[in-house]
């Protein structure tokens, strides 16, 4: 079991496992966002917290919502408008403990331009 948690730990996640890669990627959002993505489906990711606590913002083509906690700000996840159990969830991995993910490969994603990963 993997923990991931905002500064202030009022958004907590439990996912299921370590991510094989973590994707950085260009487009707008997530250039400014600064996240690093971990991709997996909504059943192996466990999110706690209070209902107030967190906040959505949805952008662009309108398909997943950001998530960020409304007490210290911290983007801490996204999600796919699809609710089945295996749609996506992306942690993002700036919130896991460091040592957790330290030998895991970075990738980056083009997502500004050609929409392919760059290490291709």
């Amino acid at each position: 079991m993997l923990q991931a948690a905002c500064h202030c730990g009022s958004v907590q996640l439990e996912i299921s496992h370590k991510p094989e890669t973590l994707t950085e990627c260009t487009c707008s959002i997530c250039h400014r966002y600064g996240a690093q993505w971990a991709y997996y489906t909504r059943q192996s990711v466990k999110v706690k917290c209070a209902a107030d606590t967190l906040s959505a913002y949805r952008w662009g083509d309108k398909t997943i919502d950001f998530y960020h906690c409304t007490n210290c700000g911290c983007l801490t996840h996204y999600k796919s408008l699809e609710t089945d159990d295996d749609s996506k969830i992306a942690v993002n991995a700036r919130m896991m403990q460091r040592e957790d993910i330290a030998s895991v490969p970075v990738r980056l994603f083009d997502g500004a331009s050609t929409w392919r990963y760059l290490d291709e």
